[in-house]
C-alpha cells in the first residue's frame, strides 16, 4: 500500500485532476515569460534563444516523467521530501538527505516566488508611474519593493483557508491566466512579421559562447516552467494519486510549452529583438505598440492578475513541504502545526511568506538565477538518482505509472541538469554552494543538540 501518516488532524483530500492540471499550470505560466523574455534574448543576443525554450521544454519533459513515476508510487505532502525520505531514509547517511532538501527549499522556493512579485511591480511602476517616482523623491528605503512585500503578506493570508476552496479558486485563477496568455497571442499572431525573427550573422556558430548562452537561455526558461511538478506537493490532497498525478505533471509541461513558444514567438515577431532585450515590461511594450498605452495599461491588470495567480499555486504547494518533514521528525517541530479548524499548515505557510517577502528586495536577476540553480543539486538530481535506486532495490514498491522508455529520459534529465549547473554564473554557484554547506552544518547542530532519536515506528514502510 502506499504510505500513510497517521497523525491527526490531517489535510483534506479533494483535488481532481482538473483542479490539480489548472493548479500546475497557474503556477508554470504565471508572470515569468513577461519577465525574462528581456533577459532570455539577452543570454544568446537575437532570437536564436528560442532553441533554449525547445531544449528546456525537453528537459523538463523527461524530469516531469521521473517526478510522475515516483509521485504516483509514492504519493504524500511533501514532494522531492517524501520520495527522498523514503528512497534514502532508509541508510544511516540517508537521513540527511531530506533535511537538506528541506533546507535548500526554504530558500530556493522562496526565491521563485519572490522573483514573481517582483516582476509584476515592474508592470506596476509601468502603469503607475508616480509610484516609482515617490518613492525616487523620497529616498524611500528599498525604493517600491515595499509594495511587493506587502503583496506577498496578502497572498499568504488568502491561503488561510481549506483545501476544497482553494482547488476551485485555483480553477478561477488559472483561467485568468489562460485569458491573458491567449490575448498576447491573438495579438502576436495578427500583426505577425516573420523578419524579426532573422538571426544575426554568427548565430549559430557552435563555440564556447554559444555553449554557455544556450546554458544561460535553457536556465531562465527552466525557471519559467517550474511548476511542473507542484501537484507532487499536494499528494494527500489528491484524488486518485496514482492516476491524477502523472496525468497533471505531463499534460501540464506539454500545454505550457505550446504556449511558452507560441507566446514568445508572437512577442518578438512585433517587437524588434534589439529593442525587446533592452525592456523592463515586454508585454506592456508589445500592447503599446500594437494598441497604444491606454490599452497597454489596463493590459497590466490581466498581467498582475497572472501573478497573483502563480504565486497563489506556488505558494499552496511550497508550503507544504517544511510542513509534512517536521510532522515526521525530519524538520524543525514548529513547523509541524497544524491550522485547528482549517487545516492548513499555518507556520509554514508563514514562514515561506516572510522569506518571500525579504527576498523581494534582492535583484531581479539574481534571484531567478538562484531560484533554479540552489534546488538542482538535492531535488532533481537527488530525485533521478533515488528512482534509480528505487527501481534496482525495492522490487516490493508497486508502480502504478512506469517512465516512457526507462532509463533514457531520466538520462536526459541528468545531463540536462548537470550542463546548466556547468554554464552556470559563478555568483551563483556560489549561493547554491552556501546553502548545501550551511545546511549540512546546521543538520549536524541540530542532531547532536536539539533532533529528538526517531524511532522505528516513525519510519514508513512501502509496500
Amino acid at each position: 500500500m502506499h504510505p500513510t501518516n497517521p497523525a491527526k488532524p490531517t489535510l483534506e483530500r479533494g483535488l481532481g485532476p482538473w483542479q490539480a492540471t489548472a493548479l500546475n499550470i497557474a503556477n508554470m505560466v504565471g508572470i515569468g515569460p513577461f519577465i525574462t523574455i528581456p533577459a532570455f534574448i539577452a543570454t544568446m543576443n537575437g532570437p536564436q534563444a528560442m532553441i533554449g525554450w525547445v531544449a528546456a521544454a525537453v528537459l523538463v519533459l523527461c524530469d516531469g516523467l521521473v517526478w510522475s513515476e515516483l509521485g504516483a508510487a509514492m504519493p504524500g505532502s511533501g514532494g522531492t521530501y517524501h520520495f527522498l525520505r523514503e528512497i534514502f531514509g532508509r541508510y544511516r547517511w540517508g537521513r540527511i538527505m531530506p533535511f537538506l532538501f528541506i533546507w535548500q527549499f526554504l530558500v530556493s522556493g522562496a526565491l521563485e516566488m519572490a522573483s514573481g512579485y517582483v516582476g509584476a511591480l515592474q508592470y506596476l511602476e509601468y502603469a503607475f508611474p508616480g509610484i516609482a517616482d515617490f518613492a525616487s523623491r523620497y529616498s524611500v528605503p528599498g525604493g517600491t519593493k515595499w509594495i511587493a512585500a506587502a503583496s506577498v503578506l496578502i497572498v499568504t493570508v488568502l491561503l488561510c483557508r481549506r483545501i476544497t476552496s482553494i482547488g476551485w479558486m485555483g480553477l478561477v485563477l488559472c483561467t485568468g491566466t489562460l485569458i491573458t496568455v491567449a490575448i498576447v497571442i491573438l495579438a502576436g499572431l495578427t500583426h505577425f512579421n516573420p523578419t524579426l525573427l532573422r538571426p544575426p550573422p554568427g548565430a549559430f556558430v557552435l563555440d564556447q559562447k554559444f555553449a554557455t548562452g544556450l546554458g544561460g537561455a535553457m536556465l531562465i526558461a527552466i525557471y519559467d516552467y517550474l511548476g511542473y511538478y507542484n501537484i507532487c506537493h499536494l499528494g494527500d490532497e489528491v484524488r486518485q494519486p496514482e492516476r491524477t498525478i502523472p496525468r497533471a505533471v505531463i499534460t501540464s509541461v506539454i500545454v505550457v510549452a505550446l504556449i511558452y513558444l507560441t507566446m514568445n514567438v508572437s512577442i518578438i515577431a512585433v517587437v524588434p529583438w534589439q529593442e525587446a532585450m533592452e525592456s523592463k515590461n515586454i508585454a506592456a511594450l508589445f500592447m503599446e505598440r500594437l494598441c497604444g498605452r491606454t490599452t497597454a495599461v489596463v493590459f497590466t491588470g490581466f498581467i498582475l492578475w497572472t501573478s497573483i495567480a502563480c504565486m497563489f499555486a506556488a505558494t499552496l504547494g511550497y508550503s507544504r513541504i517544511p510542513y509534512a518533514a517536521a510532522k515526521r521528525g525530519d524538520f524543525f517541530p514548529v513547523f509541524a502545526y497544524l491550522h485547528p479548524t482549517g487545516h492548513y499548515p499555518l507556520v509554514s505557510l508563514l514562514a515561506f511568506g516572510f522569506l518571500t517577502a525579504a527576498f523581494c528586495f534582492l535583484d531581479l536577476g539574481t534571484i531567478i538565477s538562484a531560484a533554479v540553480c540552489v534546488r538542482i543539486g538535492i531535488q532533481f538530481i537527488g530525485q533521478i538518482v533515488g528512482l534509480h535506486l528505487l527501481r534496482s532495490t525495492r522490487p516490493d514498491v508497486k508502480l502504478p505509472f512506469r517512465m516512457w522508455l526507462y532509463p533514457l529520459p531520466s538520462l536526459i534529465a541528468l545531463g540536462g541538469w548537470l550542463y546548466v549547473l556547468a554554464t552556470a554564473d559563478r555568483k551563483v554557484l556560489l549561493i547554491s554552494l552556501l546553502v548545501l554547506v550551511s545546511g549540512i552544518f546546521v543538520f549536524v547542530l541540530w542532531t547532536i543538540f536539539a533532533r529528538p532519536p526517531r524511532s522505528s515506528a516513525s519510519s514508513v514502510v512501502i509496500s
